[in-house]
């Protein structure tokens, strides 16, 4: 059978765009010069490495939002490309555009409330979800072009900053405990330790402990090593399976450009907006703390070019909605890369031409398991949290909001709760010690609405 048209027009966008990639890395030179390699002390090596481990710890995107969409009514092929697409493109303009080892995809909280709570719960169809994406996407470059989003950013006091960084620590380390079952359910306890007669533990434990060695002998790409001996160990012990297939032509056409705008201007859909406007924000601003706070980015407690760093996940989230896929947003798996020696946009290039590589390479990113990645995900997190030691613990008005924020991460699952619940109690704190002056007022307004929040969730 001959192919169809649209698989030709995917064939000659990702040839143009791997050229352009090979091209671009054949000039050393310019290279150094343009991402500033040499004043980061990286390399091109040491950036491709970073790229390729933040790509692999990020890779089930690639796989699991597909399925999550598919529940919406969503044609599973067509957000595959969607997912691979969007991821593509923001990643590239983060990397070419901020110069920051951050890449971007599909985000997971904003993918469930599409599907659980929009699609299914209000009944509204996946065409008109996708179109109030789009117009969130808007609004989120125009607010990106008036700089409110980077005055969030940089306002955040220092104390929350650092327990940002602390609590998503925390946080993917414990999904990465979660993914290699290390910690279940427990109905009593509610979590518990898993069964180590369970091949999927055991193997994750020889993946964590093999990770460790080789990040104590300071062997380069230990955490990519580990989750390629660790995903061999469970295709060699008969729990997972070698790939299906080695390529797999995408289809765009099922999803692309079918946005219900018409349905999506409804004033009854403005909640929704709202949420998806809340939540990536604060998720996202989350997430930017967290990355550069562990990549040495942040500068007199403010992220340079943070205005062009915004630019990328709301140029993301347009590209995603017009093609197929809920919200895009930073991913915090960045940091595994950043940890693995990334330092620069260069490794986002790299990122950005292995999701257009995994358009048709699907079946290779559903075969690494889940529990092959955890090791990665629980030793970045235990590295995310030295930056407990710069949080003021001798200042209760900075020491209590940390601790909140740090402890409200992984307990509610959500990097945007915890945040918001450290920022109302730094404002209370602040206030009952007197110090109102060092609450500004970026603070006050974010409190406000806050509170506004959970007011309108506990009403509803």
């Amino acid at each position: 059978m001959g192919r169809s048209s649209e698989q030709d027009a995917v064939l000659v966008v990702s040839n143009v765009l791997l050229g352009a990639l090979t091209n671009f890395y054949r000039n050393e030179r310019l290279i150094d010069r343009y991402f500033k390699l040499s004043e980061n002390r990286t390399t091109i090596r040491q950036e491709m490495l970073g790229g390729f481990t933040t790509f692999v710890t990020m890779a089930y995107i690639v796989v699991v939002n597909p399925q999550i969409l598919a529940q919406a009514g969503m044609p599973v092929d067509g957000v595959v490309f969607a997912t691979c697409a969007s991821a593509a493109v923001a990643t590239l303009v983060m990397g070419l555009y901020a110069n920051y080892p951050i890449a971007l995809a599909p985000g997971m909280s904003l993918n469930a409330y599409f599907t659980y709570a929009v699609c299914l719960g209000m009944h509204v169809p996946w065409q008109t979800a996708l179109a109030v994406v789009f117009f969130s996407g808007i609004l989120f470059l125009l607010l990106t072009v008036t700089k409110v989003r980077e005055q969030i950013v940089n306002g955040m006091p220092d104390c929350l900053k650092h327990a940002t960084a602390v609590g998503i620590g925390m946080f993917i380390a414990f999904v990465g405990l979660r993914n290699a079952r290390l910690v279940v359910a427990n109905p009593a306890t509610f979590v518990g330790l898993g069964s180590f007669s369970d091949r999927a533990v055991q193997t994750a434990c020889f993946g964590l402990v093999l990770t460790i060695i080789l990040m104590a002998r300071k062997i380069r790409g230990a955490m990519l090593i580990g989750v390629f001996v660790t995903a061999l160990l469970g295709i060699v012990r008969g729990i997972a399976h070698w790939p299906s297939a080695i390529f797999s032509l995408p289809h765009a056409s099922s999803t692309f450009l079918k946005l219900d705008f018409r349905g999506a201007t409804h004033l009854g859909l403005l909640e929704i907006l709202f949420a998806f406007l809340f939540v990536d924000l604060f998720d996202n601003v989350g997430t930017l703390m967290g990355v550069c706070e562990q990549g040495g980015f942040i500068k007199e407690g403010r992220i340079p070019r943070v205005g062009r760093v915004l630019v990328a996940d709301a140029t993301g989230t347009v590209i995603g909605a017009l093609t197929g896929t809920s919200t895009v947003t930073s991913y915090i798996e960045s940091v595994a890369g950043v940890t693995a020696g990334a330092r620069t946009g260069l490794s986002n290039v790299f990122v950005a031409a292995l999701f257009v590589a995994a358009m048709f390479c699907s079946p290779l990113a559903a075969a690494i398991p889940d529990y092959a990645t955890a090791p990665a995900l629980i030793l970045v997190g235990a590295l995310m949290t030295e930056s407990i030691a710069r949080i003021q613990w001798g200042d209760f008005s900075d020491a209590l909001p940390a601790f909140i924020t740090m402890l409200a991460t992984p307990l509610t699952f959500s990097i945007a709760t915890g945040l918001s619940l450290g920022l109302i109690s730094y404002t209370v704190v602040k206030v009952a010690a007197g110090k109102i002056r060092e609450i500004n007022p970026l603070v006050w307004i974010l409190t406000v609405l806050f509170i506004l929040r959970y007011v309108y969730l506990a009403a509803g």
